[in-house]
């Protein structure tokens, strides 16, 4: 038996208006022919990118609803950066910067860039009804290969110079592609033939001229190095489709002489080992500077550096912080804290191309000085061969990954949830947190450690144990550790 069946357009509202013509018959473009199957409808995610400004906020909000499925956008500002970037009331979030996060239990969202995948609320609701696999869905529209761009860093060379020129791509105001010097410095840098120029020594390529362009790469404009912003035409292209800016932020960095260094330390008896202080520059900014660092001490053994810029305390920034403030930050942590550091030089090469020092930490450093010391974090009385284990989290979009919880008739927090971030901490469901940053937590109400957590910054570390060894500790009367109050010197 054959069946004709009406098809709605669901790309316009409404159902699609047509005349019947017997000459045409079934072939009618709004009818479709079925052999006693359904047709396929395909739902269609929209991408929505938000920026803001410091201090700026996205103009919606993101809740979890009874009754209702997934992360819900409610209460779209109207002119907002959430509308004006294309948010409407109702829809689901299912992704934000390439996460997929409808199945995460409580999505978070910071930052001043947002890339959202978000689908029409009806449109979801009739997807989960009709068992649509979302994260297939989601996979399929960026099933297209996006490399990130490259901010590479090009010092000249003697002879062959950058390396590098610019080609205007004919009848695209804006838009340059690069010609380099086959193993020349740009090439060195980073950058690769076919590449586009994106930005350059923290200016927008997209309203110069070719001859503004040649000019800036002049000696007398950029001196011995230019720093600049390339992606893969390819790439572009794809970015474009989507409406998505290419920024500095989302960049993968090369050859950049300098990078914000993120440090753990751990108080030894007579502190931290390092004095902090208010300096004023030639310039007439005041940073707040680490100076005498110990011989031997703590700080020395994590790499500070004396004379660098403090940047953040456990994942804070600084910049809108008292001394006393950061030194009181500093003290709540317990027996370790997280700072993030730069050298002056460092500070004075990114607020010359107008960006942020924390976009480009150097990892590497950081994870190697962990390794190193991460056999001074376990307390007395938890080790790895008794079950406790130190995760270390950054909070990303969607968050720290887990979720905490509480029951009256036994002792201690517990891990209830764990998302996809908390799981490669090394986080599992059931686990019970035994200190955050440092601090002892056995005894503390559910709402004093998730206070913690929150006051934590965006670096925290978790020491937990499975509930099988802790209670098994429990039974053999173990003592929890003991942190006692860490003094930090100061100026």
């Amino acid at each position: 038996m054959v069946r004709v069946r009406y098809v709605m357009d669901r790309v316009k509202i409404g159902v699609r208006k047509f005349t019947f013509d017997p000459k045409e018959g079934i072939d009618n473009p709004a009818m479709i022919i079925t052999d006693c199957t359904d047709s396929v409808w395909i739902p269609r995610p929209r991408m929505c990118v938000l920026k803001r400004e410091e201090g700026e906020s996205y103009g919606f909000n993101l809740r979890v609803e009874r009754d209702r499925h997934g992360h819900v956008i409610r209460n779209v500002v109207l002119g907002g950066i959430g509308a004006r970037g294309g948010l409407r009331d109702g829809d689901r979030l299912l992704e934000v910067n390439n996460c997929y996060v409808d199945d995460v239990p409580h999505a978070e969202l910071s930052g001043q860039l947002l890339c959202m995948l978000v689908l029409d609320g009806e449109e979801y609701e009739q997807a989960v009804a009709g068992g649509q696999d979302l994260r297939l869905l989601s996979r399929t529209l960026n099933e297209e290969p996006c490399k990130p761009p490259r901010l590479c860093h090009i010092t000249k060379e003697p002879g062959s110079g950058l390396g590098i020129s610019f080609t205007a791509l004919e009848g695209e105001k804006g838009r340059f592609s690069v010609n380099l010097v086959k193993g020349g410095a740009a090439e060195k840098a980073g950058v690769r033939t076919g590449d586009h120029l994106v930005w350059m020594n923290g200016v927008m390529v997209s309203h110069l001229t070719h001859s503004a362009l040649s000019r800036m790469v002049c000696m007398k404009k950029c001196g011995n190095c230019i720093t600049i912003l390339v992606i893969d035409s390819e790439s572009e292209k794809i970015y474009m489709q989507r409406k998505m800016p290419i920024l500095p932020a989302m960049a993968v960095p090369n050859k950049l002489p300098f990078g914000a260094r993120k440090l753990r330390l751990i108080s030894g008896p007579e502190g931290y080992g390092f004095l902090l202080r208010l300096e004023k520059t030639p310039s007439g900014n005041t940073f707040h500077v680490l100076r005498e660092v110990d011989s031997g001490s703590p700080a020395e053994r994590a790499g500070v550096q004396d004379g660098e810029i403090l940047l953040e305390v456990n994942g804070e920034s600084v910049d809108s912080l008292r001394h006393d403030e950061i030194v009181e930050r500093v003290r709540l942590s317990g027996k370790q804290v997280f700072i993030t550091t730069i050298s002056q030089s460092g500070l004075g090469f990114y607020n010359q191309l107008g960006l942020s020092p924390l976009l480009f930490s150097d990892n590497e450093t950081a994870e190697k000085k962990m390794e190193e010391i991460n056999v001074e974090l376990s307390p007395k009385g938890y080790n790895s061969s008794s079950g406790s284990r130190l995760c270390t989290l950054e909070k990303d979009p969607l968050g720290f990954g887990f979720r905490l919880d509480s029951l009256p008739q036994r002792r201690g927090t517990f891990i209830s949830e764990v998302g996809s971030s908390g799981q490669r901490a090394g986080l599992a469901v059931g686990d019970v947190v035994l200190e955050v940053n440092g601090k002892n937590v056995e005894d503390n109400y559910l709402a004093d450690v998730i206070a913690l957590v929150k006051n934590g910054g965006s670096c925290i570390s978790l020491l937990v144990i499975d509930r099988t060894s802790y209670d098994k500790q429990k039974e053999e009367e173990r003592p929890a550790s003991n942190v006692s109050d860490s003094e930090v010197r100061e100026s």
